[in-house]
Formats: C-alpha cells, sequence, structure tokens
C-alpha cells in the first residue's frame, strides 16, 4: 500500500499544501513548531479520520478560517483510492472514498492502515488505564471492524446509562426498569469487547515480546496482561450489584470501560520498575507488534509514521529500527527530524529511494531525492 499524495487546505498551520511522495522513504525537515508534526497527523486523518493527538477536532482548523480539508490518493494493489477529509465549523466531519460519502465513518476503518511511532507512546506508560484502552481498541478496530461496530454500540449505550444516572440525582427520580433496559442492552457488546480483547493479546504478546526482545538486545522478559472484571463474572449481575454504588457515583462502575492492560517486565510494572531506556524499548516493540499484525490481517504493510524519533532515541535503537528498515521490513515511511545532516546521514547506508522536504512556518517544499 502506498500513499501517493496529499493535498492541504486550511489544516492546522497550513493554509495549503500539495505534495507528491516518494514510494519508500520521506522526510520532514524543520524546526520545532514548524508543522512537521501535522503532515503526520495529516496522514493519519487519511487513515482513521481522526487526529492522532489530544485535543479539539474544531482545533485542526487553521485559525481565522471555519473549515479544512485533508486529501490524499493511495495506491493499494494496483488500484487507486482517493479519500478526503473535511470539517466546517458548525457541520458534522464529512468523508470519502473515491468521492462517495461514507454515511458511518467507521466503514472507512482498516481499509488503509498506519502505524504510528512518537514521542508520546511514552505516555501509555505513564497515564492511567484510558490511553491503553484507547490504544488496544484502536488497533483491535483496524484489524476486526465488528469489534469496532460493538465497541461504538457499548459507548453508546455507556452514555445514555451515565447521562440517566445523573437524571435520577438531579431529578430525585428512579426508574427501574428503564435502568434495566439499558443494563440489558449494555451485556452483550460489553462481553463480547472483553472476548476479544483476551483473544488478541494471546495472538499479539509473542509477536511483541520478539520485537522487544530484538530492538533491545537486553535479558528482561516482558509480558502484557489484560485485565478484566467480566472474564470473572457475569457481566449482567455485575451491573445488578454496582447499581447502588452506580447511583451514589452517577456513573457505570463496572464493565470493559473500566479495564486495564497491564505493562509487567520480569514480573513487575514498567511503570516503577523500568528505566527510561527500557520504557522506550516497550512502547518500540509495542508499535512494531501493531505493525507486523495489521501486515499480515491485511496482506499488505501499513505506513508507518516516525514522529521525531532521532531527537529521542540512542543511537542503539536508532541502528536497531534502519536495520528493520535496511531488511525491508517496512513499506512506507514518512518521517521527521530537525536536523537534515543528521537524516541523511542516518539513512545514508539505505538502498531506498528516499524524498526530503523543508517545512518552515507552514510551509512545505521538495528539497532533493537521495
Amino acid at each position: 500500500m502506498l500513499l501517493e499524495n496529499l493535498s492541504l487546505l486550511y489544516f492546522k498551520n497550513y493554509e495549503e499544501a500539495a505534495l507528491r511522495f516518494s514510494e519508500h522513504i520521506n522526510c520532514f525537515i524543520g524546526d520545532n513548531g514548524s508543522g512537521k508534526t501535522n503532515l503526520l497527523d495529516a496522514i493519519y486523518y487519511l487513515s482513521i479520520t481522526k487526529s492522532a493527538f489530544p485535543g479539539t477536532e474544531l482545533q485542526s482548523i487553521k485559525q481565522g478560517e471555519d473549515f479544512f480539508m485533508v486529501k490524499g490518493r493511495f495506491e493499494v494493489e494496483g488500484e487507486k483510492h482517493t479519500v478526503q477529509v473535511s470539517l466546517k465549523q458548525g457541520q458534522k466531519k464529512t468523508v470519502t472514498h473515491n468521492k462517495a460519502l461514507y454515511e458511518k465513518m467507521s466503514d472507512h476503518i482498516g481499509r488503509f492502515p498506519v502505524v504510528l511511532i512518537s514521542p508520546y507512546d511514552t505516555d501509555l506508560i505513564r497515564e492511567g488505564s484510558e490511553e491503553r484502552r484507547k490504544y488496544f481498541d484502536s488497533l483491535i478496530s483496524q484489524l476486526h471492524h465488528p469489534y469496532l461496530e460493538q465497541l461504538i454500540q457499548y459507548n453508546y449505550i455507556l452514555k445514555q446509562r451515565n447521562s440517566l444516572l445523573k437524571q435520577f440525582a438531579e431529578r430525585h427520580y428512579y426508574d427501574r426498569d428503564y435502568l434495566q433496559i439499558l443494563n440489558e442492552q449494555l451485556v452483550a457488546p460489553g462481553e463480547l469487547l472483553a472476548q476479544e480483547r483476551q483473544k488478541f493479546l494471546e495472538e499479539f504478546v509473542p509477536i511483541f515480546q520478539k520485537h522487544y526482545r530484538h530492538i533491545s538486545e537486553s535479558s528482561e522478559e516482558v509480558s502484557l496482561t489484560y485485565k478484566s472484571q467480566l472474564p470473572h463474572g457475569d457481566f449482567a449481575l455485575q451491573l445488578q450489584q454496582a447499581e447502588r454504588k452506580d447511583l451514589a457515583l452517577q456513573r457505570t462502575t463496572v464493565g470493559p470501560h473500566k479495564d486495564d492492560f497491564v505493562f509487567l517486565m520480569d514480573g513487575n510494572p514498567v511503570k516503577s520498575f523500568g528505566s527510561q531506556g527500557q520504557q522506550k524499548s516497550y512502547v518500540i516493540a509495542l508499535k512494531l507488534a501493531h505493525f507486523e499484525v495489521i501486515a499480515e490481517r491485511h496482506h499488505h504493510k501499513p505506513l508507518l509514521l516516525l514522529d521525531d524519533i532521532f531527537d529521542r532515541l540512542d543511537e542503539k535503537r536508532i541502528t536497531q529500527l534502519m536495520q528493520m528498515v535496511a531488511a525491508h521490513t517496512f513499506g512506507q515511511i514518512f518521517l521527521t527530524d530537525t536536523h537534515l545532516e543528521r537524516t541523511d546521514k542516518i539513512l545514508s547506508g539505505l538502498s531506498e529511494s528516499i524524498r526530503r522536504f523543508e517545512v518552515k512556518e507552514g510551509t512545505v517544499k521538495g528539497i532533493g531525492d537521495f
């Protein structure tokens, strides 16, 4: 799978931009704050239909404008696919594929997969369980569309249930029958999410461990487990037993939205016992395993986005990644860096075609292939 070109209009700090890409490696070079990462985010939008980074959708519109548009053409097994994502203030975001509007944007997820490795990845270790759930939900959704449908359904019913619990407290009434209906609607998608997460990890963990051993060249054993209330009990019964607590707290306190993915090293939490280098190796191994399972399932390699990794990784880990690039492990790569000379030096031994772009204050121009 290739992304042949990218067009932007009023996206973040870009007024307008049009780029054509190498089928191998594409480098965005510029100072911090110039807009390099925004180009990666535009590519991410084309795949996932939303930003890779925190913030509201409206923050993707250039200041002073009232809409943005991101457009790109993919080539998959000889077929061309044009994808466009647009958002206008006061209106719903739209996504089109070959000019046909998706009725459900979820139908697009997984068609043109992408993997992003960024400096923020260690937030998966440092932050709370919500970050880890979002990550694995996004990954599984790219692999298994029914999972995404059930996730959307679960979150919709959960929102209704939490709203009802708040109404009970604010309006001083209680409708047990309506609450029971929502409980019943929540059970089936909730149980499926838990089952699919556990099933996915059984496939994912050995691949992840293989990549950790390669990227770290170390002897510690890493593991990844799924911590859920559901496999150990009846979800319907758990909802019933938690009713009094839910009424008091005005929110649903049991279910897969409270689950966690536990990151371990030699049996201990990576957050507390892993060094900074070990934590970086852990999340890179996660992303490389992410890449491999998507490539195997889709039978083509996802786009790989590398954001400022040369600034954040030590020479050993960069060397390991470049060895994988040289071995043609990856397909098309997009990377950002602040120093052209450093990028050229790191990539100099590769046989792939490399296209470089200079990014400066919201403008981007080609500076030659190599």
